[in-house]
Parts: C-alpha cells; structure tokens; sequence
C-alpha cells in the first residue's frame, strides 16, 4: 500500500487502469481492494488519519470520501477551476466545491462536447439562420437571430442542466465513457423564446410525436456526412414554458463551448437533448433516429440488471427526465475543525422534471438523518438552495452525506443506485470528508 495520505491528497493510479475508479475519483487499486476486501477499520482509520465515530454505520466497500480528492492541472480557455476530461472532444467538469454560486457563471459551467464546434471566426450571429423542417411541420420556416428576437416574446429563465453520465466514474463495473465525478451540472441564466412559440409560428401537424435538432458542429472524423449528435424531445416537453432556444448565458451572448449562437435547452432532462450551435429544428412523425438516439447512447435498461450484464439494444429506454439529486457546495472536501465549532454546510438540489421537497445531511453514514433548510426555486426546472448547520460529537473522521427527497417521495439512494451498460443517472448522496480535531 502507498505512504498515508492527508486529507487534501489522493490515492492515484495510472490512467490506463480505468477499471480501479471508485467513488467518482482514481484511487489506487491496492489500497481499494484492501478496503473492499476486508482491511477494515484499522486501515481506513489510519489513511484518514483520525478515528471514525460512526464507522459500525459505514457502508460496506466504500471508500472515505477523504481518499477521493484530486487537484488535476487544467487549461480551457474562459473557464475557472475546471477540469478537463478529454480534448477531443472537449469534455470538462467542474469541482463541486466551485459550483457554489446561486447562478453558475459561465466559466463554472461544465463543458459536454460531441464532435468539433464551428470555429469562431466562422460565425456571424447576425446572418446565422434556423430552418425548421421535418415531416409533422406545416408551413417550412428559416430565422435569423433578429427574427426570432424580433418576433417572439423574450423569457429569462434560471435552468438546470446536466448531462445524463454525471457520476458515472463511481459506477463498478466500470461503464465507457467520460469519467465525470460529480460536476457535470449547473444553473446558469438563460434569454431566449420558447420553442412552442417558434414551432406553432411554423404550424404542427396532428401527427406530431418528437422535436429534435441539427447543430453546426461537426464529427470527429471530419466527415461532413456524419453527424457528432443529433437528438431530440417528446413533443410535450418540446411545448412546456421552460423549453427554450436562447442566445443568451448571464446577460452575455452564449460562449462558443456552449452553443453560439443559438441553442436549444430543455432543462431537467439529460443536458445532450439540449442542442448547441443550433442550426435545424425538425418537428418528426415519430421517434427521432438521429445519431445518439438509437443503440444505447442515452439510454438505460427498461428493467433492472446485474452489474456487468450485456443488455440488448431492444431493452434499453430512452432516458428522460434526471433524477432526485443533490450537491454539497460548501465546504470543501477535506476540512479540518475543532470539534467545538459547528459547521454550516450548504448546497444545491434538484429533481428533473419535478420540485425537491426536503433536503437531509447526514454525518453517520446514513444511519441518521436531520433536514436541512430548503429554498424555493426561482423558475419552474432551476435547482433550489440548501443550508445546514451541523455539530459533531467528537473528534474524528466524518463524512458529511447530502440526500434529497422531491416531491412525489422518492429520495436519493444512500450510495449506488442501479447499474447500467452506459454509467447514466448516478444520483447517489453526495459527500464530504470532514477531519474534526478536539
């Protein structure tokens, strides 16, 4: 096993043992096996360097949150404190203890990227146009930036988004893909119109069944054939209030990396049905079979599985509206205090679709829960804020653990919630490890 490590390091592994990733970060694989395989207490208590008051209540195989801090270098530009999954293409998440901001700025927000956006200097805002087409459509229709500005009521909207593999690093067995922990999230302010209103100016058919979008980026291959991503929504999220095509982030134009122009977003559902650099919008008589809508990109199994199991194709469902989640925005990971002073802990929680009803913290892995302050949302599908002020005991190694509730009573699962073939739809609580000192 490797030297002891404080709480504001980590275990690391190289990066091609992808299969070791526990917990959302890399861990070294010697010491995870120890733990899971029965090191115990003694072992954990000597890597975090404190006893754990309520380890009996410590689930089985988890690794302190205290082993699974990281601080890997970046560069992207316009962004702050981001860390860059993949280059090609671009893929950056945000650490949580960054994402503390009630609207998250522009250079918090994470970065999702399919195929290679159209460069800057190619863009002219003013003569970029949307064409909207497909079989349900009545009347074909193409607007420019001042068209839909000009014509349709503008809203201004507070709109969570996040992108359906969020988590997915902590899912065992390892799932393909972008290993985001837990920053592939936030709240920004968006200024649009509502896509209901462009699409009934257009006129739609009885037959009606999807929306979908074309963007501008293009594929990795640099085949202009081939598109990097191409999906879509039910007709009835399509025409709720929320839905929008904005040209606007915080009051400022959109950043390239997130869709300027002109982007679509549908917020509550996974962030990839939200297209960028948004050039076509197409009202389909059936199920969009764009790219990354068939086979199992976005999809889940319609049934529950066991860990590792193949899933054919046909019994995969199309993800739809995100689950109950949280985030522990303050403090950071790694905190040590006197065990006289209480902490305030806050954060921020959401539900897809629907509202949060109740926010719980816990420092005892779980075994009990006290309910945190909960504020309202600003709009309909923004996320809402939490606070909590919490008192330890003792001294020793805790784990702060956030879990939401919304409003239909389904709460977050206390760790991993069902696996899947893709690693989507990880909402498992959320933690911080805490050193308290007497």
């Amino acid at each position: 096993m490797k030297k002891k490590m404080g709480l504001h390091e980590a275990y690391s592994a190289d990066s091609s043992q992808a299969d070791e990733l526990v917990w959302g970060r890399r861990v070294d694989p010697v010491s995870r096996r120890g733990f899971i395989r029965g090191s115990g207490l003694l072992a954990m208590t000597a890597a975090v360097g404190a006893s754990i008051p309520f380890a009996k209540y410590m689930p089985g195989g988890l690794i302190p949150a205290a082993l699974a801090q990281t601080d890997a270098p970046f560069q992207l530009q316009g962004k702050d404190g981001i860390t860059i999954l993949n280059d090609r293409p671009i893929n950056a998440e945000t650490p949580a203890h960054l994402l503390d901001d009630d609207i998250t700025p522009a250079s918090r927000l994470f970065v999702r990227n399919n195929g290679i956006p159209p460069a800057l200097a190619s863009i002219n805002a003013e003569q970029w146009t949307l064409a909207v087409s497909g079989e349900s459509v009545v009347d074909r229709k193409t607007y420019r930036l001042s068209d839909l500005r000009e014509k349709f009521t503008q809203h201004t909207l507070q709109l969570q988004i996040e992108c359906g593999g969020n988590g997915r690093s902590e899912f065992y067995p390892p799932a393909r893909g972008n290993q985001w922990t837990t920053g592939a999230v936030g709240c920004p302010e968006w200024t649009g119109v509502r896509l209901r209103d462009v699409l009934e100016d257009c006129g739609v058919k009885d037959d009606a069944v999807y929306v979908a979008y074309e963007g501008a980026d293009t594929h990795l291959s640099g085949d202009p054939g081939k598109r990097p991503i191409s999906r879509g929504v039910p007709l009835k999220k399509a025409m709720e209030d929320e839905s929008l095509i904005v040209w606007a982030m915080n009051g400022e134009p959109l950043p390239l990396l997130h869709g300027y122009p002109v982007r679509m977003l549908c917020a509550g559902w996974p962030a990839s049905v939200s297209g960028k650099w948004l050039n076509r919008i197409m009202i389909r008589d059936r199920v969009h079979d764009g790219e990354k809508m068939m086979g199992q990109s976005y999809r889940v199994p319609c049934k529950p599985v066991a860990p590792g199991t193949a899933v054919a194709d046909e019994d995969m469902c199309i993800i739809e509206s995100m689950p109950v989640k949280s985030l522990i925005t303050w403090p950071k990971s790694g905190l040590t205090q006197p065990v006289t002073a209480s902490l305030d802990v806050r954060g921020h929680a959401w539900a897809g679709d629907h509202r949060v009803r109740r926010v719980f913290t816990s420092i005892d892995f779980g075994a009990t829960w006290q309910r945190a302050k909960l504020r309202k949302p600003a709009n309909r599908l923004a996320w809402q804020h939490w606070s909590a002020s919490i008192e330890f005991p003792e001294a020793g190694y805790y784990e702060v653990w956030a879990r939401a509730v919304d409003e239909n009573g389904i709460s977050q699962p206390h760790v991993l919630p069902a696996w899947n073939p893709r690693g989507y739809l990880n909402n498992a609580c959320h933690r911080i490890a805490v050193s308290v000192t007497a």
